[in-house]
C-alpha cells in the first residue's frame, strides 16, 4: 500500500495563495466598473506592447513626416497630422508606451516609499515615528504639483526627473493609510506571541504587518498610477519633460506650441487629452473595485 507524502509548507502557502487570488477574482468579476476598467486597461497595454510592430519608431522622425503640416482627419490620416506632418494617430498608439511606463514606475516609487515609511512608523512610534508623521505632514500640505514643478526645473529633463519628481512628491497619503493598517495588525495578539517568541523587528515587519497591508497597498497602487499618468501630463504639457519622447502629455504641449487652440485644429488637441481621461478614469475604477473587494465593508457600488 503506497502512502503519498504530505505536501510541504511552502506547497501549502502557494496552494492557499492560488486559492486566494480565485476568491479574489471570482469577487472581482461582480464589480461592473472594475472589469471595464481593467478591459479598458488590457486594450491599452496591448496597443502600447505591440506598437513597435505596429507603427514603429519611424514615426517620431520629423525629417521623414509622411504628411503636409496640420493637415485635418482624413483616409491617409484618421486622426490628422501634428505641426510637422506626422500622423497623430501614430503618436498616439506610440505614446502610450511612455505615459504608461512612466505612470507605473512613478506609481511603484511612490506607494514603495509610502509603504516603507508606513510601516516603520507604525512599528517602531515613538520619536521617530513623530518625525516621520511631522514630514509627511509637511508634504501632505504642500501642494504635490508644485513640488512636481521644483524638482523637474532644477534637475536635468528626462523621464527619470519625471520619475523621480512625481513619486517623491505623491508618497505622503500611501503613508498614512499603511501607518494606520500597521498599527491596527501590530495590536493583534498574534504579534504579541511572535514578540514574545523573540520575533525580531524584520520578522515582525516582513512576516507579519507586510501581508496584512499589501491589499491596501494594491489598492492604493492602480489608484496612484492614475494620478501620476495625469502629473506626467501636466509636466510635460509645461514643457519640463523629455523632449526627445514621444507622451500624450507632450503631444499637448505641442498643441499648444502650434496654436492649435487659436487656429481651431481640434484633432492635435483631443486625441491625446481623451486618452489621458480615459486611462485614469480605467485605472481609478480598477483601484475602487480592489478596493470594495479586499475591504467589503466600504460598500463601495457596483
Amino acid at each position: 500500500m503506497t502512502t503519498t507524502t504530505p505536501p510541504g509548507p511552502r506547497a501549502l502557502a502557494w496552494r492557499r495563495r492560488g486559492h486566494s487570488a480565485a476568491r479574489f477574482w471570482k469577487q472581482y468579476r461582480t464589480r461592473r466598473a472594475g472589469v471595464l476598467g481593467l478591459a479598458v486597461l488590457v486594450l491599452f497595454g496591448l496597443i502600447a506592447l505591440t506598437a513597435p510592430l505596429t507603427v514603429g519608431s519611424d514615426v517620431q522622425s520629423v525629417t521623414e513626416a509622411p504628411g503636409q503640416p496640420l493637415e485635418s482627419p482624413s483616409g491617409q490620416f484618421p486622426l490628422g497630422t501634428d505641426r510637422f506632418g506626422r500622423g497623430l494617430l501614430g503618436l498616439l498608439i506610440w505614446g502610450a508606451r511612455v505615459s504608461l511606463l512612466v505612470g507605473l514606475l512613478a506609481a511603484v516609487l511612490s506607494v514603495s516609499i509610502g509603504a516603507v515609511i508606513g510601516i516603520t512608523a507604525g512599528h517602531f512610534r515613538g520619536r521617530y515615528a513623530t518625525v516621520m508623521m511631522r514630514v509627511t505632514d509637511w508634504f501632505l500640505v504642500m501642494p504635490t504639483l508644485v513640488l512636481a514643478i521644483a524638482l523637474a526645473t532644477v534637475m536635468s529633463r528626462s523621464l527619470g526627473t519625471i520619475i523621480l519628481a512625481i513619486g517623491v512628491t505623491t508618497w505622503p497619503t500611501t503613508a498614512r493609510l499603511v501607518r494606520a493598517q500597521t498599527l491596527a495588525v501590530e495590536s493583534r495578539p498574534y504579534i504579541e506571541r511572535a514578540k514574545a517568541l523573540g520575533g525580531g523587528h524584520w520578522h515582525i515587519m516582513s512576516r507579519h504587518v507586510l501581508p496584512n497591508v499589501m491589499p491596501l497597498v494594491l489598492a492604493q497602487t492602480t489608484l496612484v498610477i492614475s494620478s501620476a499618468i495625469l502629473a506626467e501630463a501636466t509636466l510635460a504639457f509645461l514643457g519640463l519633460g523629455d523632449p526627445t519622447v514621444i507622451s500624450w502629455g507632450g503631444l499637448l504641449q505641442d498643441a499648444r506650441e502650434a496654436g492649435a487652440v487659436s487656429s481651431g485644429d481640434w484633432w492635435y488637441l483631443v486625441p491625446p487629452g481623451i486618452a489621458i481621461a480615459v486611462v485614469a478614469l480605467a485605472f481609478t475604477l480598477c483601484g475602487r473595485a480592489v478596493e470594495a473587494v479586499l475591504n467589503p465593508r466600504l460598500g463601495v457600488a457596483r
